[in-house]
């Protein structure tokens, strides 16, 4: 999946994909000052971009080759501010369906607390026959 995602945006925010499996993806980036808002701590759209990354990644590990997953809502609470080190993400479900799956994602830092928490319901589309 690293490879897959050279050259887009979050290869441009520096996430790397440490696992991926249709139960469970998971991902790191460092936090530099590029990932900031203006007061100096990493941006609310951040979290957002890895949670819808890391639960898309995981919805279409699950569906495979039966079609694939569009998100359709990102419900994403940021709950410490970080101005440094090392973030992770996890994904997992919360349910998957025939027509829409719910990931929970939850990102940490480098003590094991939890910054942001998200959810992201997603679509699975099937090919015309």
């Amino acid at each position: 999946m690293n490879k897959f995602s050279e050259g887009t945006f979050s290869d441009l925010i520096g996430l790397k994909f440490t696992e991926l499996t249709g139960d469970r993806v998971a991902g790191e980036w460092v936090v530099t000052p590029q990932l900031y808002q203006p007061a100096g701590i990493v941006n609310g759209g951040v979290y957002c971009t890895i949670i819808e990354t890391l639960a898309s990644v995981a919805g279409g590990a699950w569906l495979g080759d039966r079609g694939t997953v569009v998100g359709v809502n990102n419900n994403t609470d940021f709950l410490r501010a970080v101005r440094e080190g090392v973030l992770r993400g996890e994904a997992t479900p919360v349910h998957r369906g025939r027509s829409q799956q719910l990931w929970v994602v939850v990102i940490t830092d480098e003590q094991g607390r939890t910054v942001a928490r998200g959810q992201v319901r997603l679509q699975n589309l099937y090919p015309q026959n």
